[in-house]
């Protein structure tokens, strides 16, 4: 771990304007691309977030997708402090979530929550910038209709990418070209609803008082099922967050046979990132399609 005091203290002085004492550093996380480090100070508790990447982007849209949510969601989102580059590593400093025992009404407040979040509209899918999910581009151009915008800004780039990086055949990837005209009549027709983006069980937190609180959003407008088909695909998610999201914000009758189709999307990113071990769900789902 790069454990430079110096860096931290600098870090803390740009983004508080004054250097507390830092009485404990803890690598908390160690992946391929970032690193995460908790800092114990005397003004409080921080997250700080590093990398080495020559682009920096990547933790500039997380910090907007984080204000985003704050704006419009009433659960636990980190506070961002700064966002920048200090010497030659890109850094996000934001607030700790202190993490506690799950209160009995954990799942309930997340589902009350995110269907608040998804409340939030605009008159077009898509967002007003590009983004991430993940290290993986999201294009967000704004789209009057969903199954133009899932398609167009979805599937197509990211099946594209598969096939340039020889992770799917030409012939597969002219399959999903083929559910383009298929998907105008899967998807109940609904307004733009804000989205958390890359909704699963890693990128939710117990935090105070034992409530939920979101991390590393990918945020957009899109259709509100994408999160929650998108919480469906690795599990991890108690009956009581889609019992209480339905009271506040019912479904849609048929949204079980549409989580398949909605997941191409985050199947598709996991193929990307992880290699092929993720194709054939992608392959069933296209071939039950067409």
């Amino acid at each position: 771990m790069f454990d430079s005091l110096e860096y931290f203290e600098k870090i803390l002085f740009l983004s508080l304007g004054q250097c507390p004492e830092i009485k404990q550093v803890k690598l908390i996380a160690a992946g391929n691309i970032n690193q995460g480090i908790y800092l114990e100070t005397s003004l409080g508790l921080f997250f700080l977030k590093s990398n080495f990447q020559l682009n920096s982007e990547i933790f500039e849209k997380e910090a907007d997708g984080l204000q985003m949510l704050r704006s419009y969601c009433p659960l636990q989102i980190p506070k961002v402090f700064q966002v920048g580059k200090m010497e030659d590593r890109n850094f996000l400093l934001m607030e700790w979530i202190s993490a506690d025992r799950i209160n009995p009404v954990y799942w309930q407040e997340l589902g009350v929550g995110l269907a608040q979040l998804h409340m939030a509209t605009q008159e077009s899918f898509g967002y007003e910038k590009d983004n991430f999910i993940g290290s993986i581009v999201q294009t967000n151009s704004p789209t009057s209709s969903w199954h133009d915008f899932f398609f167009e800004n979805r599937l197509e780039p990211l099946a594209g990418k598969a096939y340039y990086e020889g992770l799917i055949s030409l012939d597969f990837f002219k399959k999903i070209q083929k559910t383009y005209p298929l998907l105008k009549n899967i998807f109940p027709k609904e307004k733009p609803a804000l989205l958390h983006g890359d909704l699963w069980s890693g990128n939710i937190m117990c935090g105070k008082n034992g409530s939920p609180s979101l991390i590393d959003p990918a945020v957009y407008y899109g259709h509100r099922e994408m999160d929650l088909a998108f919480s469906r695909l690795f599990g991890g998610f108690e009956t009581g967050f889609y019992q209480s999201y339905e009271t506040v914000f019912p479904l849609e009758p048929g949204f079980e046979e549409r989580i398949p189709v909605y997941n191409l999307y985050p199947l598709l990113v996991h193929l990307l990132l992880f290699g092929k071990s993720y194709l054939s769900g992608i392959e069933r789902t296209v071939d039950r399609l067409i």
